[in-house]
């Protein structure tokens, strides 16, 4: 039932879609039959076009056109000349992650036209009828890459296994698989092939959270190991002669790979590129050089000149792509150089031909991303252009590259000319038939949770049932949000936290009219608006500016807001009105102590576009106002909004200055969640270990941020996620007192999963906590050992009264069990004999 209403002696209440009658009287329910004649504007098909729809994209052989996913469709758009092609046009059919092959006749891509996705390879003119090859992984699949003979096609499925599919004869074999699940729909395994399509590079997530680097020899069947798993190796490729291998490698990532914990928040990897050469009579190209004399040849010298043509013939014959390529394993990890280039976040490591090679280097505070170039024989980089990613075309000539949604192609390792290669994305036009998006989203809805799911029971429910028992709605959506809903209705037999359904496209989402605000609460005195509160912020941070606190304003509580940039203001009028879309724009208001506008002054203010900063941090230091006051100074406050970069930013602002008080009040009600949150845990929990005594000033307690007394944890129903984790972890490792209210209960995470057709989203939450005592806090939260409600009229009068238990807890208890404070020994006499 999902409402009912009253009236005289009936109840009407809507069920399963329709709309019902209880006579209360005869006991009897009565369905009503109702017809809306509505234009459903929704439902009718139309064309769409955007740079958003793009999912996926990838480049033909010689860069002549470039593919892209869009829309659940496969397209190839022309690098100059020509129209846009939609080379499947199947409706309400999801086809993603196209792939050409090097051969140039045809377009790998997954689709699940049959009702579960399949590896489909098409006509690069979309002419003939696709073959469909059945797939038997985990349900979904990403990054097919075509060996260059174009007879294989490696790709991973979301289970984190890795494959090969041969073409010709359809056999698919498993490479190799993570052993650790890490974040995100998918993980791409694989570097690239080598030249001669006998081998493939790829890395492998070990049981330590690194990423360690595998090259697959396809003849033998057989994976070895390049790097030791001591470091986090990633992103290895061939080069096209067949003598290195590229790769990068980081050797200070360990805390960072741990994706889970929130100690690592604030800590940043690095990597460098290095080398290895496949074959121990292959010299290292980055070996010492030393300039010599050069001597004319003579008659001597010939046989050495000679023998250089004929090297020079040597490597020229090396670069055939037919000219089968050798690897000597043993040893391997003694032939792993270091390339001269200085270390930092460098990803997408790529290679066009011989000696040289590209990469990105990403800017971690602006997220800026470059492509540059390595010359190995000039030892020398140089940079290409920004972008945010790029594929190499199968002759390595051309490249397919995008920043945002601008997408082109240019010359490999070449900023194309100003106005010149960009791809007209914008002619992109498909059909698309509402009716049949949503039945294919729905179905793909489902199918997302039976596969990412982390209970392969689903708990307990009839899955399958479960489709058919909601697929009966479809008949009924008008609108895409009506879609959503009934997902929701589905996923709602799991009964679990994280299940979220939303997004897509909703045609008729109305305008959003942005405001300006000013950091301050009114109240209506002399039918004008007067300052009842302004919050302070710190105006050199622009996250918590308050307009009215900045120099030369002078604004002050109890005076009136007479006049916006000349309009009278007074309270037969929304005061908000006044300052739509003036945020983060100079404005001038009439402000004064009297409504009449006697002794007011004009002065130039920047609205801000939300205030929910100024206020939080007011009531932040509001709380540790209040807990300074009540205890004397003896007990710390410290509020943490969740257990992610916010709530690790909180937790330094705060503890910190306060570490040299003797107890602790930690505040975690309505925490957003996040990480586990370790930082926090680990900080509060620091036994005592010496003071150090110095000449001057006073003696040094390590650790020096440490508080040993009493500890007490705010909790309520608001807190989740992470913040059902983190009093869960408090409460575990006796680290004080929890007062409050149960928190939420939703310890059944989500770490990413594939977007739907339309752009919509899907959650199917896929990692749950467990202990010796089965699996955990899911449904249930963690309870108080104090149990404290907040009763409306309390907080109405401006109590807390869960903070004021916490304050009367943490004094009993520093009463009863004060930290000690030892006393500094006598100074040793040490005499000398």
């Amino acid at each position: 039932v999902i409402s009912a209403k009253a009236f005289d002696k009936n109840i009407i209440f809507e069920q399963s879609g329709k709309l019902h009658i209880f006579d209360t009287v005869s006991n009897l329910v009565k369905t009503l039959q109702i017809g809306i004649a509505a234009e459903l504007t929704e439902l009718r098909p139309r064309y769409i076009k955007g740079g958003q729809y793009i999912r996926s994209a990838h480049i033909s052989p010689t860069g002549s056109r470039a593919v892209f996913d869009f829309r659940g469709e496969i397209i190839t758009v022309p690098a100059e000349k020509g129209d846009p092609r939609n080379i499947t046009s199947t409706v309400g059919v999801h086809e993603t992650f196209p792939a050409w092959s090097p051969d140039g006749k045809t377009v790998a891509y997954f689709s699940d036209k049959s009702g579960e996705n399949q590896l489909f390879i098409a006509p690069q003119d979309g002419k003939t009828e696709p073959k469909a090859i059945s797939l038997n992984g985990t349900g979904f699949y990403a990054f097919p890459e075509w060996s260059p003979d174009s007879k294989k096609i490696a790709f991973s499925d979301n289970g984190r296994n890795f494959y090969i599919l041969d073409v010709p004869t359809g056999n698919i074999k498993k490479i190799d698989a993570d052993e650790v699940y890490v974040p995100g729909p998918f993980r791409k395994h694989f570097g690239n092939w080598s030249s001669d399509s006998r081998w493939i590079a790829y890395t492998k997530i070990i049981s330590t959270n690194f990423s360690q680097v595998f090259i697959y020899a396809v003849e033998e069947g057989k994976s070895y190991a390049v790097t030791d798993g001591l470091s986090n190796a990633d992103s290895p490729i061939f080069d096209p002669d067949g003598k290195y291998l590229l790769f990068l490698a980081s050797t200070d990532a360990g805390p960072v790979v741990n994706w889970f914990d929130l100690s690592n928040e604030d800590m940043r990897m690095s990597n460098a590129i290095y080398l290895a050469t496949l074959r121990s009579d292959i010299l290292n190209p980055f070996a010492r050089e030393s300039d010599e004399e050069k001597i004319a040849a003579d008659d001597k010298d010939s046989a050495k000149k000679e023998g250089k043509e004929e090297k020079d013939k040597t490597e020229e014959k090396s670069k055939d792509p037919s000219k089968k390529i050798s690897i000597e394993f043993t040893g391997i990890e003694t032939r792993i150089v270091n390339v001269p280039l200085k270390a930092g976040s460098i990803s997408q490591l790529g290679i066009a031909k011989a000696d040289e090679f590209f990469y990105v280097q990403t800017n971690l505070d602006t997220r800026n991303s470059k492509l540059f170039k390595y010359d190995m024989k000039e030892r020398k980089e140089s940079e290409v252009m920004e972008l945010d990613n790029y594929v190499i075309s199968g002759d390595g000539k051309k490249m397919l590259y995008n920043k945002g949604e601008n997408w082109g192609i240019s010359d490999a390792g070449k900023k194309p000319e100003a106005g010149k290669g960009n791809l007209n994305i914008s002619d992109i036009e498909v059909k698309i038939e509402p009716f049949a998006e949503w039945k294919q989203i729905f179905d793909e809805a489902w199918r997302i949770n039976r596969d990412y799911f982390y209970d392969p029971g689903m708990h307990g429910a009839d899955w399958p049932a479960m489709k058919k028992k909601y697929v009966v709605f479809l008949d009924d959506l008008s609108c895409r949000n009506d879609l959503n809903r009934v997902i929701m209705w589905m996923c709602g037999e799991l009964s679990v936290g994280h299940h979220r359904v939303g997004g897509g496209d909703q045609r008729f989402n109305p305008e959003r009219v942005e405001g300006g605000l000013l950091g301050a609460d009114y109240e209506i005195a002399n039918n004008r608006y007067r300052f009842k509160k302004i919050y302070g912020g710190l105006n050199w941070n622009p996250g918590l500016r308050s307009p009215l606190t900045e120099p030369g304003i002078n604004a002050k509580p109890g005076e009136y807001l007479l006049a916006v940039n000349g309009k009278e203001v007074n309270a037969n009028h929304d005061i908000f009105s006044f300052f739509e879309k003036t945020a983060g724009k100079i404005v001038e208001i009439t402000i004064g102590p009297n409504p009449d506008t006697t002794k007011s002054r004009v002065v130039k203010v920047e609205p801000i576009a939300n205030e929910a900063a100024l206020r939080n941090r007011d009531w932040v230091e509001g709380n540790l106002r209040k807990v300074t006051e009540a205890t004397n100074g003896k007990v710390a406050y410290v509020y943490v909004p969740n257990t992610t970069t916010q709530g690790h930013d909180y937790f330094k602002r705060y503890f910190f200055p306060q570490a040299n008080r003797e107890a602790i009040i930690v505040d975690e009600r309505f925490n957003g969640g996040g990480s586990i949150a370790d930082y926090y845990i680990d900080i509060l929990t620091r036994p005592y270990q010496s003071h150090w005594n110095m000449r001057y000033g006073m003696d040094l307690k390590t650790p020096s941020a440490s508080i040993q007394g009493p500890k007490v944890m705010l909790i309520n129903e608001n807190a989740g996620s992470g913040g059902d984790m983190l009093p869960w972890m408090f409460h575990k490792f006796n680290v004080g007192t929890l007062v409050g209210k149960t928190t939420w209960g939703g310890l059944v995470g989500i770490l990413g999963f594939p977007a739907l057709m339309d752009g919509g989203f899907i959650t199917a939450p896929n990692v749950a906590i467990w202990t010796k005592d089965g699996f955990v806090v899911e449904n249930v939260g963690v309870s108080p050992d104090i149990e404290v409600e907040m009763w409306p009229a309390d907080v109405i009068k401006g109590r807390d009264p869960q903070l004021e238990k916490a304050i009367e807890v943490a004094l009993e208890q520093l009463k009863k069990n004060p930290p000690e404070k030892p006393e500094r020994p006598a100074y040793p006499v040490r005499v000398r004999k």
